[in-house]
């Protein structure tokens, strides 16, 4: 996968795509990562970007051409169609479906706002997607960038050592993950559930499931069916 950054503060990414799994993927060319600065795409002569709204209003907008053109120039330097994305608090919440679809495209364009907001026209004739990664106002879309980055890259093909880290993570079966031990089993009076250290796998994948539906009750209700009102997995094994 290739993805670009549109972006008008460019030393933002280094740190972040050049450490963890990250700079591992791009490491293994599962991923290049490309960061381009909005700026040099402008044709004002001081390299501007932003201008007043029309009709008037606080703050300053991001002006259409320098972004258009920084991707059209981003998705020239690739073979394969790109998703072009808008990162805006305006934009629909980024799941861990989303996360698993992008990570099936060849490249991915990331437009980063700042300022008031986006021209119009770059969100109506520009970008194919737009995501807000929760109800709340940056200063820009550049850490929304980076956290779509980072989704979505951990799923590329080879880039996890185990497969079934990302098949098992939170929310890729609707449920939060079950509560996770480890050595030693005993601390400061606090144990591991027995269950953990009896070897029987039936039984730790049921208790797994169990935790993991009841922290999904008790923390995000909203990602259950409002019908569901005990383990639906449970009830079924107790048919079988």
């Amino acid at each position: 996968m290739r993805m670009d950054f549109l972006t008008l503060f460019p030393e933002m990414f280094p740190g972040v795509l050049q450490s963890s799994m990250l700079k591992q993927a791009e490491e293994k060319e599962a991923v290049s990562y490309f960061v381009h600065n909005i700026r040099d795409f402008s044709e004002n002569k001081h390299r501007k970007t932003d201008d007043y709204p029309y009709g008037g209003g606080a703050g300053m907008v991001l002006t259409p051409q320098p972004v258009f053109d920084a991707a059209a120039y981003a998705d020239q330097q690739a073979a394969a169609s790109s998703r072009i994305i808008l990162l805006s608090p305006q934009g629909q919440p980024f799941t861990q479906n989303d996360a698993e679809e992008l990570a099936g495209e060849d490249q991915l364009i990331l437009i980063c706002g700042h300022y008031e907001g986006y021209d119009e026209r770059i969100r109506s004739y520009l970008a194919t997607d737009e995501f807000s990664i929760g109800d709340f106002v940056m200063t820009g879309g550049e850490l929304g960038a980076m956290v779509i980055a980072d989704s979505v890259t951990r799923l590329l093909p080879g880039v996890l050592g185990n497969t079934e880290s990302a098949e098992k993570d939170s929310f890729s079966d609707g449920l939060l993950e079950h509560p996770h031990y480890t050595r030693p089993a005993d601390f400061r009076g606090w144990k591991v559930p027995e269950v953990l250290l009896s070897g029987h796998h039936e039984n730790i994948a049921a208790w797994r499931r169990e935790q993991a539906w009841k922290r999904t009750r008790e923390r995000r209700p909203d990602l259950l069916a409002p019908s569901v009102s005990s383990d639906p997995w449970k009830e079924n094994d107790k048919n079988r």
